[in-house]
This record gives C-alpha cells, structure tokens and sequence, in this order.
C-alpha cells in the first residue's frame, strides 16, 4: 500500500486519468476515492490541485466524445449494447430516455453522479441529434462539476484522509487485497442484482411467427408500445400501437380482456414489455404477452408490404393519443 501511496505522489497525472477515463467508459471501477485521496495529497506537496482537476476533466470529456460519436452513428444499438454489457438491470436504458426526454441535454451536468446514467446519457445526446457544441458545454460542465466535488472533498478532509493513508501504509499489501476484495464483491452484487430482476421479469413471451399465426387465424391482437416517447421519436412505433407512456392505469379502459395483447419495447430481454404484461397480468388481461425481440424483431419479420391488423378502433383516451 506505501506503494501505491508513492505512485499516488509521483504519477497521480497519469493515474488520475487512466482511472476516471477507464470509469466514465464504463468500467466499475470507482474513481471518485481516486480524486479524493488526490485533492488530499496536493495540501501535502502531491499532484497541484490544478494538474488534478485538468485531467480528471480531461478524461471526462474524452469518454464523453467517444460515446456520443458512437450515438451519433449507432443510434439506438449502441445503447443496447451497453446495457447488455453493464451491470446495472436491463431497465437502464427506459430510465436514461425518461431522464433525457425530462432534462435533454442539461442532464449531462448532473449524469456523472447518477450510477448507470453517466455512461448512457452520451450517446443517448448523440442518437437524438444533440449539436456538438451543446453537448460539449454540457459535458464540460458535468466534469469540471464532478471532478471538482471529488477534489474538494480530498481537500476539506485531507487531515483525516492522512490519518487514514498512514494506517493503511503500514498494512502493506493486507489493504490493497481488503480493496480488492471490497471491489470484486462489489461487481458480484450488481451482476447478483441484475440477474434476480432478470428472472423477476421470466413470462411467457410471444414471437413472430405466432403473431403471423394469431392473423392468419383472422385474430386482431391489440398491440400496446412500452416503450418512451424518446424512443418512439428514435424508431417509429407499430402502426395503431397503444402507448403506455408510463401511465399504464389509464391505458387499462381502453384494453378487451378477451382479446390478445401483445406488448413490445425496443430493452435489452423485452424487459419493459415483460413488466407491462406482468402488470396487466395482474389486472385479469390473462392474454397479455410480451413479444419477443420487441420492436427490432417486428421491423424485420413485417415488411412494407405485410399487413399487420391492430386494434384501430379500440377508443382511447385523448392522453394516449
């Protein structure tokens, strides 16, 4: 650990950076002791508070960048993929479009204090079309804050982190294995969280080639779109879809219980859609199903030419609409 103290001193730049540039990519990997135990050492002769500040800030912006260019030309994918490889449940992705449809692009300069959110919010600014230079004031002022607080915290509490420091350099290597120990039961937590809501949200789903059957057989299945309105504005909807819209109470008088629903989302394992027809399981809609592969797999099993008949006529509140 007195090692790892006197790299702190002599290469805290360069560790600085790596560590929140690895963490704003994506990585768990907290930064923010970094930062902290940084501001602490600059009172004591470390890294100038300036330096530290200059590449934590640094390091934002570039993982900012890089997000946002990979929105910008991925779109929607990209966000996918990052949910299937984040840790965080696969509902991460319907939270940040909410988040972003609320705040846009000013949510940038709160994003790096919300878990999950600081990775997606980026390239979620990037799939809806958000200017460069917008993003870049947004995305300068969200580091410059983050990075600061960190920094500032070292600085108040420097004495006591000290005292901390030393009791931990006379440990040796017994801490640096507790902290390695704490962060490897730390990734087995969310990895333990994410796959308890994954089988929370198991449901009979339905596919493709089932909805054809259901309209060959001369079936109307009501077809109700989970997802936001961000999303909706990213990818069309079905044609005639109900959408939810986070209101799912009052899409329930517009919903036959003797016809079949099929709910769809554009998340990671139709996780929204599985939540929605939960619920309305719940509410006696026993043929309430989620459909699997979401909107993704209907776009590429209907094509222009395919006719697929929904509930058109079914009223619907003027809040629906």
């Amino acid at each position: 650990m007195a090692n790892l103290i006197y790299l702190l001193q002599e290469y805290g730049v360069l560790i600085v950076f790596f560590v929140v540039l690895v963490e704003q990519m994506g990585a768990p990997i907290p930064a923010y002791p970094v930062l902290i135990v940084s501001g602490a050492l600059a009172m004591n002769g470390g890294t100038p508070l300036a330096g530290v500040l200059a590449v934590a800030l640094c390091g934002c912006v570039m993982a900012d960048l890089f997000w946002f260019s990979a929105g910008r030309r991925y779109g929607k994918r990209i966000l996918k993929v990052l949910c299937r490889i984040s840790l965080s449940p696969d509902y991460c992705v319907s939270q940040t479009e909410d988040n972003f449809r609320k705040w846009g692009p000013k949510s940038m300069i709160v994003a790096k204090f919300i878990p999950g959110f600081n990775t997606i919010a980026p390239p979620m600014a990037g799939a809806m079309g958000t200017s460069l230079p917008l993003f870049m004031s947004f995305s300068l002022l969200g580091g410059l804050l983050w990075s600061l607080t960190g920094i500032l915290i070292g600085v108040y509490f420097n004495e006591n982190i000290d005292e901390v420091l030393e009791v931990l350099s006379t440990m040796g290597g017994t801490a640096l294995a507790v902290l390695g120990t704490l962060l490897v039961l730390f990734v087995l937590f969310k990895y333990i969280e994410r796959r308890r809501f994954q089988r929370a949200m198991q449901t009979e789903r339905i596919n493709v080639d089932q909805l054809r059957d259901l309209l060959d057989a001369g079936h109307e299945p009501v077809m109700v779109d989970a997802r936001s309105a961000t999303a909706r504005q990213l990818d069309p909807p079905v044609p005639g879809a109900l959408p939810v819209d986070g209101n799912l109470a009052s899409l329930l008088a517009a919903l036959p219980r003797d016809r079949h629903i099929v709910v769809y989302c554009s998340c990671p394992n139709d996780v929204t859609a599985a939540s929605v027809a939960k619920q309305l399981h719940g509410q006696g809609y026993t043929l309430a199903r989620p459909l699997h592969g979401g909107l993704e797999a209907w776009n590429t099993a209907f094509r222009a030419g395919d006719t697929l008949v929904v509930a058109e006529q079914i009223p619907v509140a003027d809040g629906q609409r």
